[in-house]
């Protein structure tokens, strides 16, 4: 969970590179997004799709649904931050379906990508392109900066200097919300240390599960000079055992030009927990 937390905070890093020229080069394993062949992407979505075809969890049409208790907000959050260890570990890999939208509202500018992503513990983030429409300059200079930033922030990542814990927060309880239907536990967070990739804001919590459904403020501090201020929402899900963002709004005010809005939707994804890939890479006897 925290590996995809605040990716899109080391994006604005690399938009503030419009104004001093920067070249952004994706990952030198593939061609770039911008070719028609994309990154190479292993071919092994067929197994993950069959291990994890089933695992929405709905309960089979003989057993009668049976909600869980309801969690004191302490154990959620410790609930949260013992799923969010074990997943850190326990993932090998993912494939999803991400479509970016970016829009610089001061030159009515704008932009979609859709691609297929793969990631592959510890720090091997691909991509394949799968179509674009719009600006080219948002293309260019806003999309694939944003794209190489997530590369980058995955091979170089120190995942405790952006967790969500007691090391990096304070947390306050804030009280329960009702969510379409779903009770949450919402917790304030607050940095001990302005360091680039916090935040400060709040998270929301599943009262009878501790997953993570939502996370919302602005980081604390910028990661350039060219960017003044950068606010977002992100919401998540669970697929299987593991939990993964699904939508992220952020909004920048950068120096150089102006407002930028970014919103990230992810889909499709097709997880393989460590043990599984060890199973489907084991020779047959």
């Amino acid at each position: 969970m925290n590996r995809n937390f605040l990716n899109f905070l080391f994006f604005w890093l690399c938009l503030a590179g419009i104004a001093v020229g920067q070249n952004s080069v994706l990952i030198a394993s593939g061609p770039s997004p911008d070719s028609g062949h994309g990154f190479l992407i292993p071919t092994s979505d067929s197994l993950m799709a069959a291990l994890f075809a089933n695992s929405d969890r709905r309960p089979s049409a003989f057993i009668a649904p049976v909600e869980l208790p309801r969690m004191a907000p302490e154990l959620a959050l410790e609930t949260y931050q013992r799923r969010s260890a074990q997943q850190a570990a326990a993932l090998a890999e993912y494939s999803s379906t991400t479509l970016i939208r970016a829009e610089l509202p001061s030159t009515s500018q704008r932009g979609e990508y859709e691609l297929r992503r793969h990631y592959t513990a510890p720090h091997t983030l691909v991509f394949k392109a799968l179509r674009f429409t719009g600006d080219g300059f948002v293309k260019s200079n806003v999309i694939t900066r944003l794209l190489q930033s997530e590369v980058n922030h995955v091979q170089n990542e120190d995942s405790s200097q952006t967790a969500i814990t007691p090391a990096n927060y304070k947390f306050s309880y804030k009280g329960t919300k009702e969510v379409d239907g779903r009770l949450l536990h919402v917790y304030q967070l607050k940095p001990h240390k302005k360091r680039v990739g916090l935040f400060k804001g709040h998270i929301y919590l599943d009262a009878h599960t501790g997953s993570l459904v939502r996370a919302e403020g602005r980081a604390v501090k910028s990661p350039s000079f060219f960017v003044k201020r950068i606010e977002f929402a992100q919401d998540y899900a669970d697929f299987g055992p593991f939990t993964f963002p699904v939508h992220v709004h952020s909004e920048a005010r950068t120096r150089i030009i102006g407002q930028a809005i970014v919103d990230i939707y992810h889909k499709d994804y097709e997880p393989v927990a460590a043990g599984m890939q060890a199973v489907a890479s084991r020779p047959a006897l």
